[in-house]
């Protein structure tokens, strides 16, 4: 049973809710219990390491490459992280300023690096909730991730709107789909390859607890949804199939009196369950199916079976995964790496049988997933991501997992060096599901600057195909995407 404090047994208000999340949601001090007070004493994780911020904007024009960087590479690889200005001193890792890092390839040439805060008004201490305790949507850290959809670069963080950047890293503004958007939106949107459509969910640990939002390819946003029945869990993603949208209320809870900076605990007594939507909404409502306690943080895909199963693939948190990653969140610990214990897993649901069963696909410490996004929505065997040292590892890596061969390729890293999100290139044309390039920041503690590393997808053992040089220090961050020249072009 965890230490931490349960949820109060009656239903939070608005005002209640604001009440004990104001301070966290912008950054400010809950009133921490005695036990808190002293874990935080010392300065925190987040600022150390690997995640130490960068504290100017830099932009370095042809970057020196070591290897030779594919001709076929027409785009940016951009990252997004929480990056702290001079002076500021977030309370969670969380409430850090977004930072955009990008790096722009054409003709075998690594053309240019860019760092960038994202222009926000929490940049600039603008809180998220104002006087009279309406909350400012546009008062983001903007600090999750960055995707693009319909010829826009969006900058997200899950608790307020998404902002626009230029394909230069520049701020235009929040983006609330001209005006549309009354909610927060996820910071991990599922975009359908088949139709173009990029499909989100607003979550909140107030009612309503859920939402869902539907874009079209041209990006206007065509359907908005409050989904019943969900609580107030952490749900930071979901899944996506071509039928059925999926939702993972968890056991990690709202937690207001806590003490917790990131008011969030693991809760075995709240009612986990996954819930099932059809995409089609004449087909009825959402189907809530009761599971054991367990915490799912990202979903690489999901797709459906013929005999209508839907299968889910991602990464399985059990509570001694989330307690290290959540006092790792609230500075109360420096002990890297900041992810430890989580699996690879895949999820089969059965929503005529009201049934979900889960079963771990590999035994390494494992998150950030990633997959070539043309094959999201449908059946896909390779997943790549990040392993973090424990157990067999004794240093960070990238992996491929491929669930057809039931091989595992393992990209092993020198000390001092730490891969982000990879992201999955391809080389277009008719090719084999894994015939492309991975691409990471890679943040040195050795040189004290950062690198990109390009890999070959097809065998992730072989050495790095090019590795670019960035003459100043790239920070660990969260999510990132590379986004080719195609896809910055607005859809006829």
């Amino acid at each position: 049973m965890s230490a931490f404090l349960r949820l109060p047994e009656v239903p939070l208000t608005r005002r209640d809710w604001m009440r004990h999340s104001a301070g966290a949601a912008a950054g400010g001090v809950l009133a921490l219990s005695p036990a808190a007070t002293l874990l935080a004493a010392t300065d925190p994780s987040f600022a150390q390491g690997h995640y130490a911020s960068v504290l100017t904007e830099n932009t370095h024009m042809k970057l020196q490459v070591r290897g030779s960087i594919p001709s076929s590479l027409k785009g940016r690889h951009l990252r997004n992280g929480h990056n702290p200005k001079a002076g500021a001193s977030p309370k969670f890792w969380f409430a850090g300023s977004g930072m955009v890092h990008g790096l722009r390839l054409a003709d075998g040439r690594a053309e240019w690096y860019r760092n960038r805060w994202v222009d926000t008004p929490a940049l600039h201490g603008a809180p998220l909730f104002r006087a009279d305790h309406s909350v400012d949507l546009r008062a983001s850290a903007a600090g999750t991730n960055v995707v693009t959809h319909a010829g826009r670069i969006l900058a997200l963080q899950e608790v307020n709107l998404p902002f626009e950047l230029t394909p230069d890293l520049a701020t235009v503004g929040a983006h609330d789909f001209g005006g549309r958007l009354k909610t927060n939106m996820t910071a991990h949107p599922k975009i359908d390859p088949v139709n173009g459509e990029m499909v989100f969910i607003s979550a909140s640990p107030m009612e309503p607890c859920l939402t869902y939002h539907v874009a079209d390819r041209k990006g206007a946003l065509v359907h908005s949804e409050v989904v019943n029945g969900a609580g107030p869990s952490v749900m930071h993603d979901f899944a996506l199939t071509q039928k059925h949208a999926v939702f993972f209320d968890t056991s990690v809870v709202f937690a207001p009196k806590s003490g917790l900076p990131f008011p969030y605990a693991w809760d075995e007594r709240y009612p986990a369950k996954i819930g099932v939507l059809p995409r089609d909404r004449r087909q009825g409502g959402v189907k809530w199916i009761a599971v054991d306690p367990y915490y799912a943080f990202h979903f690489s895909n999901a797709w459906d079976t013929q005999d209508g199963r839907i299968i889910v693939e991602g990464t399985w948190w059990p509570e001694q995964a989330w307690n290290h990653t959540a006092r790792w969140v609230n500075g109360a610990t420096t002990d890297e790496p900041a992810v430890r214990h989580c699996r690879l897993a895949r999820w089969e649901i059965d929503p005529a049988a009201g049934t979900a069963r889960m079963r771990l696909l590999d035994d390494l410490s494992f998150d950030f997933p990633a997959i070539d996004s043309s094959r999201a929505t449908r059946a896909q065997r390779c997943t790549y991501g990040v392993a973090f040292p424990d157990g067999a590892l004794k240093t960070a890596a990238l992996v491929k997992f491929d669930t057809g061969s039931g091989q595992r390729q393992v990209h092993s890293f020198a000390p001092g060096l730490l891969p982000s999100e990879p992201s999955f290139a391809a080389v277009g044309g008719t090719r084999a599901e894994d015939e492309g390039w991975i691409l990471s920041f890679v943040s040195n503690l050795r040189t004290g600057h950062g690198e990109l590393h390009i890999l070959d997808a097809t065998d992730l053992r072989k050495p790095a195909q090019a590795v670019v040089e960035i003459p100043s220090w790239v920070p660990a961050g969260v999510h990132g995407s590379w986004i080719s020249d195609d896809e910055l072009r607005q859809p006829a």
